[in-house]
């Protein structure tokens, strides 16, 4: 077994690393394979097959077909004879493991005589490999077996890579092919750099624009064809649609719905796996290309002027569009600049025609600049028919060249979704906004006066489990884990060696080798493998995001709705019992229900509990408290509400309160870092000592006259200079005035100090603010523990 095998490697030319394009060597593919998933890949004969565990402890299955419909693993060059048992299983678990099964049986391969071959099952390592090569063209079917596991427990099936290193890759070197459409296209238009293409879409349709090489812009235009069946041009205004969707610059991303002069909605977005593209300009022009030195340079304005001339659109100098993959931003003075594409190969944009349309799409020609990364390449145009379903989706990737990911439900999405259709993608996951019937400021008075229920699924889980679990968690965050106990629970740092933090989180024990982290990104528990490889630690680090979802039940009745709900077993502390920071194991009902973890722990500064549960039972977890909460007042919470309870409480968020430029002591969660205390060393703990024996800026809380709430960004002056930086504010309800959280400099962070918020240009207007301790409500943590007066 080989661990050192890697076949992608970020971009580089003279110094310049592009980790957004990883690069596979010509005539190499990758295919990932979720954990408890399968796939099916053609092979020729002298294919190299090489199958990578991702995080470890991951059996997999290979099965191969001959064309004639034989099995033999001896035609890979593999040993057989095992019954490939995890794939019939998962083949049988859903819709699409039948969709193959028919499949399978149409093309005469019999899964039922195929001789399986069985990898990893002695227990392997993070990226370890196994290679094969291929004496026989056929079907290679590959699969990561797993099951749905109890939420106390720590294997759980994760992701694989399957490598296929073509003996014959015949197409040219450098070049990729269009990716699988996403279903029988209507239409199917290569669009080569330098060239505009027209096509017709009805009304429901789906229109996809995809980046076939990456970084290649392409601008799109679509008119109402019952308009110029009159004679009237009326296409996508972006005037209009600004105005409409209540937004001057949709940055990064794009608008849900883009509207004509007339304010017909022409377009709709569904998917869009990139994330940031331009919305405000025109096409390339003519004019743009004469006045750099380029008279004559091919340009998309011409281009589409020519096309749209079969139908009778007048020609215009430059045309308005929407510039999908076109990475420009506003700087300071809203000047207009620009920089690569985000575009990876094969992202696309996928849009639904809401009327008739005729649409037309471009490949950019610009090789003067980095509009498409100084190479133009071809774009691809599919669309297809409206009887097709695709879910609504925002890309997401772990880290530049990890594999793009649609923006996912939770477990209790559809729980939710009975109370509100206002979601809105958080961190890859569709979460609830505001309740249609309540909105946040009654979700807000619910957690404070009764009881809400939230989802709390996107946080991050990592088992951390092996001999050297305990050692890896002391080295990777600040608190002492071996003051820890079994059941035990603790809210921690986690840093870089410079002392920015990483991510802040809370560090479940299940066993004396057993650790669970949860955080708010994948970053920190990427970070521990890459430490535990790195070091050559005796520990596993698996992602269990998927396998586990969680929502949290807050407020002064949290306690009395959940005891009638969990059930534990004599050995383990009831719901009652469980102090704060504990976890207990329970069952919801009774011995037979199903199996949960539960927390005394929370985000909104009350009494409040999180339940873990593996996403096949969440409904039944969510409606059995729900049928005992809602009659006593209990209510779903959505972001916004909960925004407002944790700066009230003065609970600190990534991006805001903290980056990898904050230490713990200036997000002003010092008490995670007991320098004293623990003796042993970690990671950034001579940074963290110097750090605090020299502090420079301090998390400070304010109180505003006004009623402007601030925004957080905003400067926070004494007279001229600046001083400081709101990280967060709002108007509070219980309290009845805005407050905020700010990073101060130390020299101006007294309580009572007199300070000033600077608004439009930081001077033009000011909002008179005064220092005060924080948190703002509760500082004695009262009803966090449960002890109201």
């Amino acid at each position: 077994m080989n661990t050192n095998v890697i076949f992608q490697n970020p971009y580089e030319r003279a110094g310049v690393v592009t980790p957004g394009l990883p690069i596979l060597p010509h005539g190499v593919e990758r295919h990932p394979i979720p954990g408890g998933g399968s796939r099916a890949v053609q092979i020729f004969q002298g294919d190299e097959i090489t199958v990578q565990d991702r995080e470890g402890l991951q059996p997999v299955e290979l099965v191969f077909f001959a064309p004639d419909g034989t099995s033999d693993a001896a035609m890979i060059g593999a040993s057989g004879g095992r019954d490939p048992e995890g794939l019939k299983a998962a083949l049988l678990s859903d819709k699409s493991g039948a969709k193959v099964l028919r499949a399978l049986d149409a093309a005469g391969f019999d899964i039922g005589r195929a001789d399986g071959t069985r990898i990893f099952s002695d227990g392997s390592r993070a990226g370890e490999v196994e290679k094969f090569t291929a004496t026989s063209d056929g079907l290679l079917i590959v699969c990561a077996p797993g099951v749905a596991t109890s939420p106390h427990e720590q294997w759980i099936p994760t992701e694989i890579a399957l490598y296929i290193s073509r003996a014959n890759p015949g197409d040219e070197k450098g070049k990729l092919l269009p990716p699988e459409p996403l279903a029988d296209p209507l239409v199917d238009i290569n669009i080569l750099p330098g060239e505009a293409k027209a096509y017709e879409v009805r009304k429901g349709q789906y229109i996809q624009v995809l980046d076939v090489q990456g970084r290649e812009c392409s601008d799109f235009q679509a008119f109402s064809m019952r308009a110029l069946d009159k004679g009237l041009e009326r296409e996508i205004d972006p005037t209009t649609t600004r105005a409409l969707m209540g937004s001057l610059y949709p940055n990064p991303g794009l608008h849900s719905r883009y509207c004509s002069s007339d304010q017909e909605r022409l377009v709709e977005i569904v998917q869009d796996t990139v994330g940031r593209h331009d919305t405000f300009g025109l096409a390339c022009t003519a004019r743009y290309y004469e006045e750099l030195g380029y008279p004559g340079h091919l340009n998309c304005s011409d281009n589409i002027n020519v096309e749209l001339g079969q139908y009778g659109v007048r020609p215009r100098g430059g045309w308005p569009a929407i510039n999908f993959f076109f990475n420009t931003m506003l700087d300071d003075t809203h000047s207009i600049t620009m920089d690569d594409p985000y575009s990876r190969p094969g992202d696309y944009v996928l849009l639904r025609a809401m009327t008739d349309l005729v649409c037309i799409s471009t490949a950019c020609p610009c090789d003067i600049d980095p509009a498409n990364g100084w190479n133009p390449t071809d774009i691809q145009v599919r669309t297809y028919e409206k009887t097709n379903e695709f879910s609504r989706s925002i890309g997401w990737r772990k880290f530049p060249e990890a594999d793009m990911e649609e923006t996912k439900k939770t477990g209790f999405h559809e729980c939710f979704a009975k109370h509100t259709r206002d979601f809105v993608e958080y961190q890859g996951f569709w979460l609830p906004n505001q309740m249609s019937n309540h909105g946040a400021i009654a979700e807000y008075w619910a957690a404070r006066e009764k009881a809400v229920i939230m989802d709390l699924s996107p946080l991050r889980k990592y088992e951390v489990t092996g001999p050297d679990a305990e050692k890896l968690m002391q080295l990777c965050v600040t608190r002492n884990m071996k003051k820890l106990p079994v059941g035990g629970v603790v809210y921690t740092a986690m840093c870089y060696e410079h002392g920015g933090m990483i991510d802040d989180g809370t560090v479940y024990r299940l066993g004396e080798t057993n650790f669970r982290w949860i955080g708010g990104n994948d970053q920190s528990g990427l970070w521990l493998r890459k430490q535990a490889v790195e070091r050559n630690l005796n520990v596993w680090v698996r992602n269990s995001t998927d396998h586990h979802c969680n929502v949290a039940v807050q407020g002064p009745l949290s306690r009395e709705i959940l005891k009638q709900v969990i059930w534990t077993p004599p050995e383990n502390s009831t719901l009652e019992e469980l102090d704060w920071f504990r976890l207990t194991i329970g069952r919801i009902g009774d011995y037979h229900g199903p199996a949960v973890v539960v927390s005394r722990t929370g985000y909104s500064g009350e009494l409040g509990y999180e339940v873990f549960c593996h996403p096949k039972d969440a409904e039944e977890v969510f409606e059995a408290i729900w049928k005992v909460g809602e009659p006593m007042g209990m209510i779903p919470l959505g972001l916004a509400a909960l925004d407002l309870l944790r700066i009230e409480a003065g609970l600190i968020f990534a991006g805001s309160e903290f980056d990898d430029q904050t230490d713990p002591m200036e997000a002003g969660i010092g008490f995670t870092v007991p320098l004293k205390s623990k003796t042993d060393d970690f990671i950034g703990r001579e940074a963290l000592e110097r750090r605090k024996a020299h502090p420079q800026r301090k998390m400070v809380g304010l109180d505003l006259e006004g009623g402007i709430v601030p925004v957080p960004g905003n400067c926070v002056h004494i007279g001229k200079p600046q001083i400081g930086e709101i990280t967060s504010a709002m108007k509070s309800p219980i309290l009845g005035k805005v407050i905020a959280l700010a990073r101060m400099d130390l020299a101006h962070a007294e309580y009572g100090t007199e300070v000033e918020i600077g608004q439009l240009d930081g001077d033009q207007k000011r909002l008179k603010a005064t220092i005060v301790p924080y948190p703002h409500f509760d500082p004695k943590k009262e009803r966090v523990k449960g002890n109201y007066s």
